[in-house]
């Protein structure tokens, strides 16, 4: 028991880490609340039928206090594209008020400018922006709809930038930011969470090619319409005790799995390739990694622009494709120690001085990366679980502590059954595990990339997205896969010819 004391203490440490954080008004809320009861006023007179007094309170909001140095403020310290969506609001909100509007969907565009406000300030004033606020799924698709209205606006105005900018902010600020993304990929599906993403590609790929109107606008609507179709499957499913526990649990076996997987095998191979003193190397990259990851998804929280967004993805995507390196060395390694006899002479000329520095310090590093993989971005899913969770928040600490007892089962049954199968099947099954991780985080960190606006995207029609295993349907995630498939095959084919020689010598 000893010897699972630290695997199991760092998967339990993982309960720890998606803790929401308070702190008291700043100066910056301050100035937020004078706006907001301005507009507040403005939107009174609106209901008693003084439009124009309405639409000068509005001015007025903009001119004395948003203008000047909160408006500069805000394009120094978060982005200009921000800055410009709230200008955008401000000019939307004025002339709603006289477009005909029901007293509702005044009061929701006046909500809408008041929301992006008061998260806004937040920013300023260094606190964390909500990951989620207790809302209809519906309103947010509204909210996304309307900036998806005003990329189609600048791109028909010839301003493609514009346009490529408003998709950004709807997914970066909206998809990603509130949990809409998570909360698909949890209650319908990885497979629909990654058809919207590649729409979201899809339509700035357009843009990108100077597309005609009619193009970008149908792809725009066709996106608009998916995201209020899940909101309103969303919105239907009621929260339940059972519904959060199940969500909050796979979660963290999703997430973890792979790096169990991954962590247990090379912990398996030292353990019987008679290097059990090296295993606390192991285990320390893990801890390591665990700490990274909670620095890592700080950081990635409080960065809260659109190129925030996209530096998230980066490296996200960065962090697989070094790991698809270190495992496919790893693996090809180890499949060098397939047939018996090239072991034995393995461990002969090895016993004295165990396994090398630049061995050691290989493994040790993939389970770093496999850990600080999962890691950030489990404890932001958590984050935002717990945000859009209103009445059952302790069934999520459950799905969580359940959830690291499975994890520990599955880390407890590789080292048993590792220590039970003879060397030729351990170390050739463990090679294709890691040669099958090493191509699942290929098309998963390319994906990422492409998120992140760095490759782009060209659709493969008739294949689907099968998420647990990285693949997605785009010749840039599925052509690099392939040639890693080839060179694992012939990889495989050349080691083993080796290993026969070797022992027929």
């Amino acid at each position: 028991m000893k010897k699972l004391a630290l695997p199991i203490l760092i998967l339990l440490l993982m309960s720890l880490i998606a803790a929401p954080v308070f702190a008291d008004a700043g100066y910056w809320e301050g100035r937020e609340r004078d706006m907001r009861l301005v507009l507040s006023e403005a939107y009174y007179r609106f209901v008693a039928g003084e439009v124009g007094e309405a639409r000068s309170l509005v001015d007025r909001a903009y001119t004395e206090h948003y203008q000047g140095d909160f408006e500069q403020t805000v394009r120094n310290l978060i982005s200009g594209a921000r800055a410009d969506n709230i200008d955008e609001w401000f000019d939307y909100v004025r002339t709603s008020l006289g477009a005909g509007k029901s007293q509702q969907e005044m009061r929701e565009d006046f909500n809408q400018l008041n929301h992006l406000l008061s998260v806004t300030a937040l920013r300023l004033d260094g606190k964390e922006e909500p990951v989620a606020v207790t809302r209809s799924w519906t309103k947010t698709a509204d909210e996304m709809a309307a900036v998806l209205e005003q990329a189609k606006a600048r791109y028909v105005a010839g301003d493609p930038q514009g346009a490529k900018d408003q998709v950004d902010v709807a997914y970066f600020q909206f998809y990603e930011k509130v949990g809409f993304e998570k909360v698909t990929l949890n209650r319908i599906s990885g497979a629909r969470a990654a058809q919207v993403e590649y729409q979201f590609s899809a339509i700035k790929k357009a843009i990108n090619n100077r597309g005609a109107p009619e193009e970008v606008n149908a792809a725009l609507d066709t996106l608009a319409t998916w995201l209020r179709e899940d909101a309103t499957l969303l919105d239907g499913r009621e929260e339940s005790a059972i519904v959060v526990f199940l969500e909050s649990l796979l979660i963290i076996v999703r997430e973890g799995f792979e790096a169990i997987l991954i962590v247990g095998a090379i912990i398996a191979y030292l353990f019987k390739s008679g290097n059990k003193k090296r295993i606390p190397s192991v285990y320390w990259g893990s801890l390591i990694a665990l700490g990274v990851s909670v620095i890592m998804a700080w950081i990635l929280n409080r960065i809260t622009s659109v190129a925030g967004g996209q530096n998230q993805e980066i490296v996200e995507g960065a962090t697989m494709l070094i790991a698809v390196v270190v495992l496919f060395y790893v693996s090809n390694w180890m499949v060098s120690k397939v047939e018996a006899g090239a072991w034995s002479s393995y461990i002969e000329g090895k016993v004295q001085q165990g396994i090398n520095q630049s061995s050691m310090f290989s493994l040790a590093f993939a389970a770093f990366l496999a850990v600080f993989r999962e890691g950030a971005e489990t404890i932001l899913f958590y984050q935002a679980l717990l945000a859009n969770t209103e009445t059952y928040i302790n069934m999520v600490w459950l799905g969580l502590g359940i959830g690291c007892v499975a994890l520990v089962i599955i880390y407890i049954l590789i080292r048993v059954l590792s220590i039970k199968l003879p060397l030729k099947p351990f170390f050739l099954g463990t090679s294709i595990l890691l040669f099958i991780m090493s191509i699942t985080f290929t098309g998963s960190g390319i994906k990422e990339l492409q998120e992140g606006n760095v490759i782009g995207v060209t659709p493969v029609a008739g294949i689907g997205s099968v998420d647990i295993l990285g693949i997605y349907p785009t010749l840039e995630t599925l052509i690099p896969q392939l040639v890693l498939l080839a060179v694992t095959v012939c990889t495989f084919v050349i080691q083993i010819r080796r290993n026969r020689a070797a022992v027929r010598a």
